[in-house]
């Protein structure tokens, strides 16, 4: 070997311990780091939570339940193991949800995951639970078959009887859910609030869907008026929902004494009625629209009519074959013109409306008043009575007005000199469980999330208020003008064969100018 070979190899051998050196640091430095991220995983959790709803983001009233329990709660997740593909990821929503209420209750939330189909004794013991099999359809070698799977939780706090959550379903308002039945097996002393009765209002039990939300927090109770002036000294709150008979003057002075003392008053009235089998309609009167006249709050005496509709069953001779379709009835206004800036409306997305009425307001400038439910921007007031006719044309001349209020909330010195809040609609039933509705009676969910929401807002305990409308239940699209849809239709077609076209121009003159450069004489490639 020469001398310079020696050296070179020397220095060869130098470079690769070096080289050895650096890749053992480096290891070392990589494994710390990846040992340090996982301690601090374990402390923090941290993740990004771009849907427009935050569905993955714990709420501040989630974080309050879980941060006051007083005891631990235990919660059994019975999912199956095997679970069709659509379904997975509604396990995984729920084992995420899990981790996170884990981590912020400082692991008082304690879960546990039961796969019953692993023997007949767990699947017994779901069942017992409250948990029902669920028959799902999947798709096997180009075939659907039926399966059966579990998908339920129940939540318990000590000897408590459990909550039960007999289906976790792919779209439910999952946080809301777990928060409400964690409250609830929470809650020792609930607040009293009173449904009047006495006046053609509604039993308690017509309103199942509200009851079901309320009894989280509440104890819902019947109360009638009588002459005792204290009938009411329990609550704080009461609820007046679609009274049919008159109010006699003392009861409507025991309700000015109620609010004088502070306490607050839900309000759903109906200022006219209708008569579906005659077609005819008329004004309502209970005493409690002139009681409301006094306080500055006139519900008109008519009908809101909205371009932006139900639609009702109609029977029609054609060709001698009696045909029945669906017609549009402005007289049934579906509402998705909300307050965003108010908690009883905020994140209320679609309420349905029936022959409801505006209301307008000349209230003391020591009453703040709050436009919760508003028409479209075409809406229209028919006086009553008045017939309504389903075979009626509706134009645009029907909808002269824009954003008539059906409901509003009101708070400050609404009776005497005491402050307390009202919420008031003009629909008396918008969320009352009529079996005669058909569809069992069901309400649309945020008609429900209207009443709920006014009750957590007049009692003061909105604890769950944000979490009801957290999901995004409706996305209807915009109303747009005929010349526009006339626009969009015609540039979605055209615009891709145009580009296209151009494209093509573009190709055929690149190609002609190469070809012109390769005719040159001293064009080299």
């Amino acid at each position: 070997m020469t001398p310079y070979g020696h050296i070179f190899y020397k220095i060869k051998k130098q470079l690769r311990m070096k080289s050895l050196q650096y890749l053992k640091y480096t290891l070392l430095v990589t494994a710390g780091i990846i040992i340090v991220v996982n301690i601090l995983s374990e402390r923090f959790f941290l993740r990004w939570d771009v849907t427009e709803d935050k569905r993955f983001t714990l709420s501040d009233a989630t974080k309050d339940i879980l941060e006051d329990l007083p005891q631990p709660v235990t919660i059994k997740a019975y999912f199956s193991e095997e679970l069709p593909p659509g379904l997975v990821k509604v396990k995984k929503d729920f084992t995420n949800m899990m981790v996170e209420y884990a981590r912020r209750s400082d692991n008082m939330v304690m879960y546990e995951f039961i796969d019953p189909s692993e023997s007949q004794e767990l699947e017994a013991e779901a069942q017992q639970a409250g948990i029902p099999p669920m028959q799902v359809q999947v798709r096997n070698n180009d075939k659907f078959e039926a399966m059966v799977v579990y998908m339920g939780a129940t939540i318990q706090m000590g000897s408590s009887d459990p909550e039960v959550l007999p289906q976790v379903l792919e779209g439910m308002p999952l946080e809301y859910h777990l928060t409400s039945a964690i409250k609830k097996v929470s809650v020792t002393d609930k607040p009293r609030i009173a449904f009047l009765q006495g006046h053609g209002e509604p039993a308690l039990s017509s309103l199942r869907q509200a009851r079901a939300q309320l009894d989280v927090l509440y104890q819902s109770e019947a109360v009638t008026l009588t002459d005792n002036p204290d009938a009411l000294a329990p609550y704080r709150t009461l609820a007046i929902v679609a009274p049919t008979d008159s109010f006699p003057p003392a009861h409507l002075q025991q309700l000015d004494q109620f609010l004088n003392r502070g306490g607050n008053l839900f309000l759903s009235v109906d200022r006219v009625t209708a008569d579906l089998q005659t077609g005819y309609g008329q004004a309502v009167s209970t005493g409690l629209e002139s009681w409301l006249n006094s306080k500055g709050i006139t519900l008109e005496q008519s009908y809101v009519v909205d371009a932006n509709c139900g639609q009702v069953s109609m029977v029609q001779n054609m060709g001698g074959i009696r045909v029945q379709r669906q017609v549009p009835f402005p007289y049934l206004p579906i509402i998705s013109n909300f307050s965003d800036d108010h908690p009883v409306s905020s994140g209320i997305e679609q309420a349905i409306f029936s022959f409801a009425s505006p209301i307008n307001f000349n209230v003391d400038s020591s009453v703040k008043v709050t436009g919760l439910a508003l028409t479209s921007g075409k809406s229209g007031i028919i006086p009553a009575p008045t017939y309504l006719n389903p075979q009626k044309q509706w134009g645009d001349q029907d909808f002269p007005n824009s954003e008539l209020v059906v409901g509003a909330a009101l708070e400050g010195n609404i009776s005497g000199q005491g402050a307390s809040k009202m919420v008031v609609f003009s629909d008396g039933d918008f969320a009352v469980n009529d079996e005669s509705r058909g569809n069992g009676g069901q309400v649309n969910q945020d008609n429900v999330n209207l009443l709920t929401n006014s009750i957590d807002w007049l009692t003061d305990a909105s604890g769950l208020i944000q979490l009801r409308t957290k999901q995004v239940t409706s996305r209807p699209l915009d109303e747009i003008e005929d010349g526009k849809k006339a626009f969009l239709k015609w540039f979605n077609f055209l615009l891709p064969i145009i580009l296209i076209i151009l494209i093509g121009v573009y190709r055929w003159q690149v190609q002609s100018i190469r070809k012109i450069k390769r005719m040159q004489t001293d064009y080299v490639k």
